[in-house]
């Protein structure tokens, strides 16, 4: 106020030189602000036309597109304004804040710039055909560069200005402790569901498996993910509790190693036990869909021959698993049937009128 109290506004405005001046303010900043706009037009254009030259491959030209856009024509217009002061005389002091101003002008244009350059590049990460990312991820790691963005332009204005910002930053950082410990489990749940997003362990629609819990995953929250159980019912865990766990993603799996056994009577000779193996990789090459791997005499049970049979599947659905094992075991049976190989029937007798399996008795013995 002393500084502005030193001005005879009455004198100053008698005088020709001030209505020079302040013309010469007026036209050079509609010049400046003119060319200004010119240029951003042109810049605009050139990077809509390498956008259309690239036939929409990429991202970089639709960021660049919406960062240009992003420029302020409030502050360009005040950038046109600092110029033309140049060409007028001012007080000492006043010319000394020019500098100061050019520099609030520049971060905040800078920081509208880079932030829209955040928002565009998040957009087309979760927007792109065939990708699969979470939202949640991307928004919550959107607003952290965002907000780091900022923060850096608003202590990069105070340091310009004169403020001494290192109380300030430590001030932040011990109230940035106080707070984390405060809400210490909501943060490591929001910091797993940004592990979830960058590390991927799995996505939604995946189907999972750990403890007892087996479904498909409905939703990754930012502090929760949604299983949609086999039973039917929603299952909610927290984020940083389920990374924890040993998970089995069977979404991912791209084969499947199959091993199952089953039963020949004990009566069967060997020389039909040994054509077993080649008749069972015979049916499991029929079928189709998946390898054979092997098929041997295991050993010997209490009222049956074992044989083992392993293939691999090469689908990761379980219902197409299922038709092809199904078919499987009805040739097995067949085949069995045709070359007069009986499949092994549990040792049931009657003991007091009741079935008893396993164990030989008399009929007439009481229970």
């Amino acid at each position: 106020m002393a500084f502005l109290s030193r001005f005879d506004f009455i004198s100053m405005l008698m005088q020709p030189s001030f209505w020079f001046g302040l013309a010469t303010v007026v036209v050079v900043t509609c010049l400046i602000y003119w060319l200004f706009k010119r240029l951003l037009a042109v810049l605009l254009k050139g990077a809509q036309n390498w956008g259309q030259r690239q036939n929409g491959v990429g991202k970089m030209q639709h960021v660049l597109v919406d960062m240009i856009g992003r420029t302020s024509r409030f502050l360009l217009f005040i950038a046109a304004l600092l110029f033309s002061l140049r060409f007028v005389e001012l007080p000492d002091r006043l010319f000394s804040t020019l500098g100061h101003a050019w520099f609030l002008v520049l971060a905040i244009q800078m920081a509208l710039w880079f932030d829209q350059g955040v928002v565009s590049w998040m957009r087309h990460l979760m927007y792109t055909p065939g990708a699969s990312r979470n939202p949640v991820t991307m928004v919550i790691a959107g607003l952290l560069l965002r907000m780091m963005l900022w923060t850096i332009m608003l202590l990069s204005i105070l340091a310009n200005v004169g403020v001494n910002i290192t109380a300030l930053v430590a001030s932040l950082g011990v109230g940035g402790i106080a707070i984390a410990l405060a809400v210490q489990t909501i943060l490591s749940d929001v910091f797993a569901s940004l592990s979830i997003g960058f590390d991927k362990p799995f996505e939604i629609g995946d189907f999972v498996v750990f403890n007892d819990v087996a479904g498909t995953i409905e939703h990754i929250g930012l502090k929760t993910t949604r299983i949609r159980s086999l039973s039917g019912e929603q299952i909610v865990c927290g984020n940083a509790i389920l990374l924890q766990q040993t998970l089995h993603n069977y979404k991912r799996m791209q084969t499947r190693r199959i091993v199952f056994t089953f039963g020949l009577a004990l009566t069967t000779p060997p020389d039909k036990l040994r054509k077993v193996g080649e008749l069972i990789r015979t049916i499991i090459t029929e079928v189709g869909e998946t390898r054979f791997d092997r098929a041997h005499f295991q050993g010997f049970g209490s009222d049956r021959l074992n044989v083992e049979v392993v293939h691999v599947v090469s689908t990761a659905d379980y219902n197409k698993y299922m038709d092809i094992q199904q078919e499987i075991n009805i040739r097995i049976m067949e085949k069995l049937a045709e070359q007069g190989i009986e499949l092994a029937l549990p040792n049931v007798q009657l003991r007091g009128g009741l079935a008893v399996e396993g164990e030989w008795a008399p009929a007439n013995t009481r229970a």
